[in-house]
C-alpha cells in the first residue's frame, strides 16, 4: 500500500491541506526539549538548562529517570506569570548565575521551551548580553550553546539531532594554519542506548581506530554507584573534543531519514571544515552493519577484524536456524523515524514483514528511507508519519500483526491484541535495563534477533492447547 501523506488522517472538509493539525492520541513521539536534554547529557561537564517553566524540566526529568534509572539534573529559568508578560531576561541570567555557582560546568546547554519560543525570546541577544556583562564585571562564565526546541514543531528525536548540530556549529573549529593534524573520526550515532554507544566504541577499536562519539552519554546515564552524590557524573564528549571535530579524519552520521536533511552536524563539518562525510543507517542487521564496516575498512585499510567476522558469522547462522519461525510473520514498528527505518530494513532481512511503520515525525522521508534500502518491501507495507496509537489501532484489525516492536508506549495495545511487544527505542519505563538494550552492530543485532524469535516462540507456547517442549 502506498504511504499516505502526512496530513492523510486529518483531511479538511474541502479535501485541501488543513490549516491546523488535529489533536493526536498518545503520539509516537515525545517533546522536543527532552531530546535536547538527552544530547546535552552526553557532553562532559554540561548542565542542561530549559528556558521556560519549571514543569517542563520536571516532566523531562521524570521521563529520563524512568528510562535510564539514573539521577538527572535539569536546570530551569522557572518562568512565572510576570516572565510570560515582561520576558524572561532576568530569569535566564539569574538561572545561568545559579548554575555556574552551584555546578561549575564546562558548558551550559540552553534549550527553549514552547512558552519562551511562543513569546519570541531573542536568545542570541539575551545570551550575548549575559556574556558581555559578565566580562565587563571580570566574571568568568562557561560557554553556552542554545538550541531552539518548541515541541509543537518537532519530536524528541528532532530535538536531539538539532542539539547535536548546534553543539557542532557552535564549537567545532575549522582547520587553520599550524593546527591541521587530523583528529579521530567523528561518529554521530543518533539517539541510541548507552550500551550501543559503548559497543560502537568497541566496534571502532576492533579496527584499531579511535573515534569521537558525539554525544556520548554511555557513562553519564549508565554509571556505577557513588559514595557521595555527584552533581555532574563523569564521562561524555569533552568540549576540547568538540572543538577538534573540524579536523576529524572523517565524519560518520547515522540515520537514513536524517541523511535527507539539508542541515545536520555532519553536513556542517563537511561544508565548513571539509570533513569527508558518510551518511549511513543505524547499523542494525547485516546490510546496515556491513555498510559501517565498509567505511572503517576504507578508513583503516584493514581487513574485517576476526572478532567482528565471527560475530557476523554467528548472526548469519542464527538467521538460518530461526528462519522457519519468522518467515511470513507480520510486525508493527513504531517510534523515532530513523529507528523505525532501520528496524524495518532489518525485519525485511530476516523474513518478517513490517506491515505498518509508524513514526511521530513528519519529515516526509521515512518511506523513501525504507524502500531505497529494502526494495523487497515495496507494495507490502504502510508507512505513516505523524502517527499516534489511535492511528495504529485503527489498522490493527486489517493488518493482524504477530508482534509489535517499539517503546513501552505500545504496551496497552499489545496487551489488548494479545501479541508480544519487543521493547526498544525511547521510552522503556516498564522494564529494567532500558539503558542496556543493545541493537547496533552484529552483536547488538544478535541480541535483538534472539529477543524477537523468543517472543514469538513464547507466544506460540502460551496460545497452544498442548504446549511445546521442543520448538
Amino acid at each position: 500500500m502506498k504511504a499516505l501523506p502526512p496530513d492523510h488522517a486529518h483531511p479538511t472538509p474541502r479535501g485541501g491541506t488543513p490549516e491546523f493539525p488535529s489533536a493526536s492520541t498518545n503520539p509516537c513521539k515525545l517533546c522536543t526539549p527532552l531530546g535536547a536534554c538527552l544530547a546535552f547529557k552526553g557532553i562532559a561537564g554540561t548542565v542542561p538548562l530549559l528556558h521556560g517553566s519549571q514543569g517542563c524540566a520536571t516532566y523531562i526529568r521524570r521521563y529520563l529517570i524512568s528510562h535510564f534509572r539514573e539521577p538527572v539534573d535539569i536546570a530551569s529559568s522557572n518562568f512565572s506569570e510576570d516572565s510570560a508578560v515582561f520576558g524572561g531576561r532576568r530569569n535566564l541570567h539569574h538561572a545561568l548565575d545559579n548554575v555556574g555557582r552551584q555546578y561549575h560546568p564546562d558548558l551550559v546547554g540552553v534549550a527553549t521551551t514552547c512558552l519562551s519560543e511562543t513569546m519570541g525570546e531573542n536568545m542570541p541577544m539575551l545570551l550575548g548580553e549575559y556574556h558581555r556583562e559578565s566580562a565587563a564585571d571580570g566574571l568568568a562564565r562557561p560557554p553556552t550553546v542554545h538550541v531552539s526546541t518548541p515541541s509543537y514543531k518537532g519530536t524528541h528525536a528532532e530535538g536531539f539531532n538539532d542539539t547535536v548540530r548546534a553543539l557542532v556549529e557552535s564549537l567545532a573549529l575549522p582547520p587553520r594554519a599550524g593546527l591541521n593534524a587530523p583528529t579521530p573520526p567523528a561518529l554521530l550515532p543518533g539517539m541510541v542506548s548507552p550500551a550501543d554507544l559503548r559497543h560502537l566504541r568497541d566496534f571502532a577499536a576492533a579496527w584499531q581506530s579511535p573515534v569521537t562519539l558525539v554525544p556520548d552519554y554511555s557513562e553519564t546515564l549508565d554509571g556505577g554507584t557513588w559514595s557521595d552524590y555527584e552533581r555532574m557524573p563523569t564521562g561524555g564528549t569533552t568540549v576540547t573534543d568538540l572543538r577538534a571535530l573540524g579536523r576529524a579524519a572523517v565524519a560518520i552520521e547515522c540515520g537514513l531519514v536524517l541523511a535527507g536533511a539539508k542541515a545536520t552536524a555532519g553536513t556542517h563539518l563537511a561544508r565548513r571544515c571539509e570533513v569527508p562525510l558518510h551518511r549511513l543507517g543505524l547499523p542494525i542487521g547485516l546490510r546496515q552493519t556491513d555498510a559501517l564496516s565498509d567505511v572503517f575498512a576504507d578508513l583503516t585499510g584493514r581487513p574485517t577484524p576476526l572478532r567482528l567476522a565471527h560475530e557476523r558469522a554467528r548472526l548469519v547462522d542464527a538467521y538460518v536456524d530461526a528462519h522457519k519461525y519468522l518467515s511470513g510473520r507480520k510486525a508493527i514498528v513504531y517510534g523515532e523515524e530513523d529507528l523505525v527505518a532501520s528496524l524495518a530494513i532489518f525485519l525485511a532481512e530476516i523474513g518478517i514483514v513490517p506491515v505498518l511503520c509508524a513514526a511521530g515525525g513528519r519529515s516526509g522521508r521515512l518511506e523513501k528511507a525504507i524502500l531505497t534500502n529494502a526494495p523487497e518491501l515495496a507494495n507490502r507495507i504502510e508507512v505513516r508519519e505523524g502517527s499516534d496509537f489511535a492511528d495504529i489501532e485503527e489498522r490493527i484489525t486489517a493488518l493482524k500483526p504477530d508482534l509489535l516492536i517499539g517503546s513501552s508506549k505500545g504496551y496497552k495495545l499489545a496487551r489488548a491484541l494479545d501479541v508480544p511487544l519487543v521493547r526498544c527505542g525511547f521510552p522503556v519505563h516498564d522494564r529494567l535495563g532500558a539503558q542496556r538494550i543493545q541493537l547496533l552492530g552484529y552483536a547488538g543485532t544478535q541480541q535483538l534477533f534472539d529477543r524477537i524469535v523468543n517472543a514469538l516462540l513464547e507466544a506460540k507456547q502460551a496460545h497452544s492447547e498442548i504446549g511445546y517442549s521442543y520448538l
